[in-house]
């Protein structure tokens, strides 16, 4: 059996976190932000869950309603909707057993870094998709996430040969 390859995320994360990925039916089911995070942390290898609460499924994997069903299963939440929409975020995290939150861009409030401080969250900052491996083409000058990343760690895809 092939021994599974550790990647360094952001600020101590790991791709041997379990990641839960807050969105809603339009983030998912129109590939943005929330579907684009959560298929790059399955390509980096890691488990990590869709949470919806108007969404039943996506791509053939199971969402899940709330990170209450996801009790001790997760290390990781990311947020991938606006700040008014996560009120009770914090909260939900500590209940679900999460030790860490990683903000996607536009997530993040000060009073979010409160709550988190004052619930002994770690707080991570930044877009997952900065440590995925684009492809040496064109797109990859057109993503903002390329360029935000330059010298950020990278993971590559599952069956990605690095040269």
């Amino acid at each position: 059996m092939r021994e599974k390859k550790i990647y360094p995320l952001a600020e101590g994360l790991t791709t041997v976190d379990t990641y839960a990925v807050l969105g809603d039916a339009d983030k998912f089911q129109k590939h943005k932000h929330a579907w684009k995070v959560w298929r790059a942390l399955k390509e980096f290898g890691c488990v990590a869950y869709p949470v919806a609460e108007d969404l039943k499924r996506i791509d053939g994997s199971k969402v899940y309603l709330n990170l209450a069903e996801l009790k001790d299963k997760v290390t990781v939440v990311v947020p991938c909707l606006l700040p008014e929409k996560l009120r009770a975020l914090v909260s939900e995290a500590v209940a679900a057993g999460a030790s860490k939150i990683w903000f996607q861009e536009q997530t993040w409030t000060q009073e979010l870094q409160e709550e988190c401080d004052s619930a002994g969250i770690s707080v991570i900052r930044g877009c997952v998709l900065r440590h995925k491996v684009y492809p040496i083409i064109g797109v990859c000058y057109l993503n903002p996430c390329y360029w935000h990343g330059l010298k950020d760690a990278k993971v590559p895809s599952k069956g990605f040969a690095r040269f």
